[in-house]
């Protein structure tokens, strides 16, 4: 017991000296793996505490230099004016930018000028922009995550981007996904990198490409980057550590890298090609999983399983530098967004490492395992740390701040073409919403909200209350009275968004437009609405432990036999025989 209670202190000790990092599952559809030829990028938000924002950056003039900010999370992640009304947060000051950088300097690394940016959707990572150029985000371990210096003196690097500018730079100015990695390739290359490794997935209508990214600890050789695409019929998964392997240096067409990356490993030391052969790039600049054995690869492996069972991948591996998962795999059955949805609803249900079975699950089959002082930290652990024990780690994870799935159908009108599905909060009980690349505005309870305090107007509030709620009778609520409605509106959505198309046939840009964003407020509206009245209901319905139904008796709920077989139940006073 004293070596328990040791070991927890010098946990709690390690972790409120070490913040949390955000962990997220992101995944690339191609349009030959998809069910209708859309290509699809998703992503799963797992910050519980930031900003849970979903905000619509207008298109602006880009004149003079482009600010650049700092990576943030917490609520408010940015607050400024030249971002549209969603990040001018009353009450708070004008977050300061770390450095400028000329928009003619920015156009000369693309190739082009972009005088107009692009509107696009924003969230703690840029997310989809109105020529329907889409990304995804997973944070992961590198060798070296050094702290931005953006004010760096004569011979040091500056590090001036975090993934979360870069990708809002590459959507206000790039309408493809090469352009995209062009440019964001290029700063990286110019300006520098800080912090955690990075995964951003990158796609447009035709391509989806995977962008990994870390800094190098070298004052010339400062940063590296590492770009593939993802062959069309596949599907791509990347659950917090580097998926790319083999770098390939003589196929622009499917692979690109930096110019840092070659001179930068040699100096460094970190790859030799007479005894190495062809660079690794995960083995060469990380120590692989973070946090704890499987806390990533059960993740890629579950997805993978799920969309191609006749694989017959293993769950276990021989270590955290296993091939035995390959970049990108064929779906054996083509994949819908549904089937998205329900990938990110995940917590290895049917295998054995099933979270809502065993006792931890409690008596009502709860998935959620809460992170404790004794847990890492979500970032590098030292290979030699020890520990005491470990959580499966779902997709569908209790810290989820938002989920989202990007859809871009090759077959629509122009205006309906790209179709963001945003869910706030937790993806099991959550219900996603479509909203048009298009669109013109989103409706103002995605646009606020912090998870700091409670706000009744705040979508990601309505999810959380419920989601929170639901773990009073987990399964019970779950599949009779959430998973109904909540399948019934995201089947009524879906319908919606193709009645859309033939809705902006033949109409001016003008009314297109308004057609698309009055879609998305009011779908948005019906959904909050149905939510909140379902919150409500399920409030008086399993109230103090019963089964309250309205005009109907209230009836006992208990306890399953088997979990009364593992309490002290059948101990209890039954006779007023001592024992």
């Amino acid at each position: 017991m004293k070596s328990l209670y040791c070991f927890l202190l010098a946990a709690l000790l390690t972790l409120t000296a070490a913040p949390q990092a955000p962990a997220c599952t992101t995944m690339i559809i191609t349009p030959g793996a998809s069910a209708d030829g859309s290509m699809m990028v998703a992503h799963s938000d797992d910050d519980e505490l930031g900003d849970q924002r979903l905000v619509y950056v207008p298109a602006r003039e880009q004149t003079g230099s482009r600010k650049v900010f700092h990576e943030a999370y917490a609520f408010p992640r940015l607050v400024t004016k030249d971002r549209g009304p969603a990040y001018a947060t009353p009450g708070h000051p004008p977050t300061e930018p770390v450095a400028t950088i000329p928009y003619a300097e920015i156009w000369k690394l693309l190739g082009r000028e972009q005088k107009v940016s692009f509107a696009y959707f924003d969230g703690n990572y840029g997310i989809m922009n109105e020529k329907n150029l889409m990304m995804g985000e997973c944070t992961n371990a590198a060798n070296f995550e050094p702290p931005s210096n953006a004010k760096a003196g004569a011979g040091k690097p500056q590090r001036l981007f975090y993934s979360s500018e870069l990708s809002r730079i590459a959507l206000e100015n790039c309408a493809t996904a090469r352009e995209a990695i062009t440019l964001m390739g290029a700063l990286v290359d110019k300006y520098g990198v800080y912090d955690t490794g990075e995964t951003l997935l990158v796609a447009d209508e035709n391509e989806g490409w995977v962008l990994e990214m870390c800094a190098l600890p070298d004052a010339v050789h400062h940063s590296a980057w590492v770009a593939k695409r993802v062959p069309d019929g596949e599907f791509f998964v990347a659950a917090n550590t580097f998926r790319i392997r083999e770098v390939i240096r003589d196929d622009p067409d499917n692979f690109r890298y930096s110019k840092h990356l070659v001179p930068g490993l040699k100096k460094l030391k970190w790859w030799d090609e007479k005894t190495q052969g062809p660079i690794d790039w995960l083995r060469a600049v990380s120590p692989g999983e973070y946090n704890h054995p499987y806390y990533s690869l059960r993740r890629v492996w579950r997805a993978m399983d799920r969309v191609n069972p006749d694989l017959g991948l293993s769950p276990w591996v021989k270590d955290t530098y296993t091939t035995d998962y390959p970049f990108s795999i064929r779906p054996n059955v083509p994949i819908d967004v549904a089937k998205v949805f329900s990938l990110y609803r995940d917590h290895y249900e049917g295998t054995q490492f099933d979270l809502t079975k065993g006792v931890a699950a409690g008596p009502y089959g709860d998935p959620h395992r809460f992170v404790g002082p004794y847990d890492g930290n979500q970032n590098n652990v030292d290979t030699d740390k020890k520990f005491y024990g470990a959580w499966e780690r779902p997709i569908s994870v209790f810290y989820q701040g938002y989920t989202f799935v990007c859809q871009t159908r090759p077959k629509a009108p122009e205006y309906t073409k790209g179709v963001l599905w945003f869910g706030p909060d937790v993806a099991y009980t959550t219900c996603f919403t479509p909203f048009f690349a298009r669109a013109a505005q989103l409706p103002r309870p995605y646009q606020t909200g912090s998870p700091q305090g409670f706000d009744p107007t705040s979508a990601w509030w309505h999810f959380d209350l419920l989601g929170n709620w639901a773990r009073l009778n987990f399964q019970r609520m779950t599949q009779v009275d959430i998973q109904p409605v909540q399948q019934r509106l995201e089947t009524k959505a879906m319908a919606g968004v193709t009645a859309m198309d033939e809705a902006v046939r033949d109409k001016s840009d003008e009314e297109a437009i308004r057609l698309i964003t009055e879609f998305g407020f009011a779908t948005a509206t019906r959904v909050l609405d149905t939510w909140r009245d379902l919150t409500f209901a399920l409030f008086a319905k399993y109230s103090d432990g019963y089964l309250n139904t309205p005009g109907g008796p209230v009836r006992d709920i208990g306890y399953s036999s088997d979990w009364l077989d593992r309490t002290n139940y059948k101990d209890g006073p039954i006779s007023y025989d001592m024992k």
